[in-house]
């Protein structure tokens, strides 16, 4: 515009920073400059000299009439659309479950609108039982925060193993596009910093606690989140032992995490161990003024119910007041070694005995906590079938005999080198608990290694002299392979021809065992229909099985198998071909499969192996215990006994069932939060390797056990 367009009344852009200016006056000076004479939209006069230099930033604005209508209608109807979603929460009190892909339930409403929204800001602990829906809720949660415009930038803390499933949830069911951290996009972003770049996250647990690179940009200045979610929350925790406070990673993890967000939700099945001193510094992390250090005070029962949420499974509803869950029956299989795999399971468990005393001479504590942690990898094997013991005992030995070889020729050219061979990663007591977390994959890798090199040797010649008793064991592992002595295996095939085998086929099955502590096990009708869920810990058994199931059932595509080597969408699909093709009557699973996955189509699952985390146990049993199962879930333990860790299971297992009856089925949640005198049941398994055939050491841990439930665990 000129300057000669400036006439009284005229509205004009330009004069002031933020509003239109109206002209009032103008008085010349000249054909250059003028005093311009305005009024602010507030009424206040002001004055402003005005040279032709400044007609390129002022703009001359055509008021239209008051109330005329011509605007931009498709503008309007967009700002007024932006408005009403902003307000739809005012108008519709669960909009998050009419805008989402789910049908949710009572619990998970109750949990999301009368538990967690209502608190401003949240500091929240959400305990429901698993296969409840967790995640679900915390979907419901994140989209009704941004609903309200209280969420722009969200971080998702779970382990490893969880994350993809984790973003698969979210954005199948409520669209949220949720980015998973990796190497990669730290080392790409933009601004050095990928967290400020990405208000949707998903970290691996483990990935933020031992990487200090991370927390340090976690912790940039601009870095601030609305919302942090720690999935499986009770692996950040701390203990107190002799008064003494021991913080892990995980736990400085969390502390850091809390001062770092306004809204902080943990959720976890088992948040407590079992320890009241160590849940009230679990519950410091959402709020430390009121729970740290106030055990030691004297105060011995914190009550939260003001910051946490707990329901198992019994106790969950549908709309119409009927359970919501089936009945879930767990029954404990005993069988007997025969007589070579007894002088097999003695003669191997021997051999561990004396190496973890080795090991405990060790001056180097890591280098003793890896040798151990292979010696517990033997044991377990030992105790899943003849196939994986006489494999890992092969390998160990292949691998020690080429550690020899190099070694000796090290020495030959005057250069000294350690026994344990470099590439062995050092382990200590947080390690082997990260590694109980990681992806089933990585775990299958750094126990192969382990196994395979950790040694106890000090000196070439207590090496050469492990290697002489490692092929004494692998001879009589061998020797059980090639007898067909494998009770395990009948056992199970007993059960499987109860299960699926009718007319005259069924009279070639033996009798299936009683249990302890449950009755006889129930005669399932035999059905072609039957679907069963089958868990090991080793590969090798897995392949084991395979083949001796195909063999029994008669068909090849009878069996399906899910390991930690497989990858994602090949797992996807043999979990689709297990629930929708009736052919498809067994799958065989690692532990790959005990999260994540949901198998309900089958109610039917044969622990195999009893896996030292009974945590596991619960973990397993969700797979086809969870929301949508109609049948009775069963659940057969199979458990060898006169072996040192078969009979603390045994007796463990009967404690529960005991209590099972006792409670009406509530007993399954307390299976993660178990500890024996401070000792979790690896440590009790363990003890009872190495010092069970000592008559005073028997005693204790049957006390122990005796009184691992009637402590207020329940």
């Amino acid at each position: 515009m000129k300057l000669e367009d400036l006439q009284p009344t005229a509205a004009v852009r330009g004069i002031l920073p933020d509003a239109l200016a109206t002209v009032v006056s103008v008085q010349w000076y000249g054909s250059e400059a003028l005093e311009l004479t305005y009024k602010t939209p507030a009424g206040k006069v002001a004055n402003e000299l005005l040279y032709r230099h400044d007609e390129p930033r002022l703009e001359l604005v055509e008021q239209g009439r008051p109330w005329s209508f011509d605007g931009d209608g498709a503008l309007f109807r967009l700002v007024s659309e932006a408005r009403r979603i902003r307000l739809a929460h005012l108008f519709d009190p669960v909009l998050a479950v009419h805008t989402s892909v789910v049908d949710p339930l009572p619990h998970q409403i109750t949990a999301v609108y009368e538990s967690m929204l209502p608190r401003q800001p949240l500091r929240f602990l959400l305990a429901d039982d698993p296969g409840a829906g967790k995640t679900i809720m915390a979907g419901l949660f994140i989209k009704e925060l941004i609903a309200r415009g209280d969420l722009q930038r969200c971080l998702i803390v779970c382990p490893g193993s969880l994350a993809e499933q984790w973003q698969d949830e979210l954005y199948r069911r409520f669209h949220l596009p949720f980015e998973i951290l990796t190497n990669d996009k730290l080392e790409a972003a933009r601004t050095g910093n990928w967290f400020l770049e990405t208000n949707m996250v998903i970290a691996r647990l483990d990935k933020l606690s031992r990487n200090e690179d991370v927390q340090q940009k976690l912790q940039a200045p601009d870095c601030r989140w609305d919302l942090v979610v720690c999935d499986e929350a009770h692996k950040m925790s701390a203990t107190v032992f002799g008064g003494e406070i021991k913080y892990t990673k995980r736990y400085r993890l969390g502390q850091l995490l809390s001062t770092l967000t306004r809204h902080f939700l943990l959720m976890t099945a088992t948040p407590h161990n079992g320890k009241e001193e160590d849940f009230q510094l679990f519950m410091a992390l959402l709020d430390g003024d009121r729970f740290e250090g106030r055990f030691r005070d004297g105060v011995h029962v914190a009550d939260v119910s003001d910051m946490m949420r707990r329901m198992v499974k019994e106790g969950l509803l549908k709309f119409d007041g009927t359970p919501l869950f089936p009945e879930r029956i767990a029954y404990t299989v005993p069988y007997k070694l025969s007589d070579a795999e007894a002088r097999l399971y003695k003669s191997v468990t021997d051999y561990v005995r004396e190496e973890f005393n080795r090991a405990e001479a060790l001056e180097n504590d890591k280098r003793a906590g890896t040798v151990g942690f292979a010696l517990t990898i033997l044991q377990r094997r030992l105790a899943s079938s003849p196939e994986a013991i006489y494999q890992s005992l092969r390998r160990r030995r292949e691998r020690l005999e080429s550690r020899l070889r190099e070694l000796e020729v090290l020495q030959r050219g005057g250069q000294a080198a350690p026994i344990l061979a470099p590439a062995v990663a050092a382990l200590d007591a947080d390690d082997v608990e990260d590694l109980e977390d990681a992806p089933d994959n990585e775990v299958e890798a750094a126990e192969e290694e382990i196994l395979d090199q950790a040694t106890a040797a000090r000196s070439i010649v207590e090496l050469k002299a492990e290697i002489e008793t490692l092929k004494g064991l692998e001879s009589l592992a061998l020797a059980v392979c090639r007898s067909g002595a494998d009770t395990k295996w009948r056992e199970l095939a007993s059960l499987l021809g109860e299960i699926f085998t009718t007319g005259s086929n069924a009279d070639r099955v033996a009798e299936p065992t009683i249990p302890y502590g449950a009755g006889p096990i129930p005669r399932p009708v035999p059905s072609a229909h039957q679907k069963l869920v089958l868990f090991t810990e080793h590969r090798d058994t897995l392949s084991y099985l395979e083949s001796r199931i195909t063999t029994l059932l008669g068909r090849k595509e009878a069996v399906a198998m899910i390991h930690g080597g497989m990858g994602r969408e090949e797992r996807t699909k043999v979990q689709e071909s297990f629930k929708h093709d009736p052919e498809v009557q067994v799958l065989l699973a690692t532990d790959a499969a005990r999260e994540g996955i949901n198998l309900q189509r089958a109610h039917l699952m044969v622990n195999y192996d009893l896996p030292w985390n009974p945590n596991r146990i619960e973990q397993r049993f969700g797979r086809i215990h969870r929301i949508g199962q109609t049948e009775v879930c069963h659940l057969w333990n199979l458990v060898a006994e006169e072996t040192r860790e078969g009979d603390v299971y045994r007796k463990l297992l009967e404690k529960l069932e005991q209590a099972r009856q006792a409670l009406g089925g509530q007993v399954f949640d307390v299976l993660g939060r178990l500890k024996f005198e401070g000792k979790s049941l690896r440590d009790l398994l363990i003890e009872a390797i190495r010092y069970g055939d000592q008559p005073e050491v028997r005693a204790r841990l049957t006390t122990v056990l005796e009184h691992a439930l009637d402590r207020g665990h329940l």
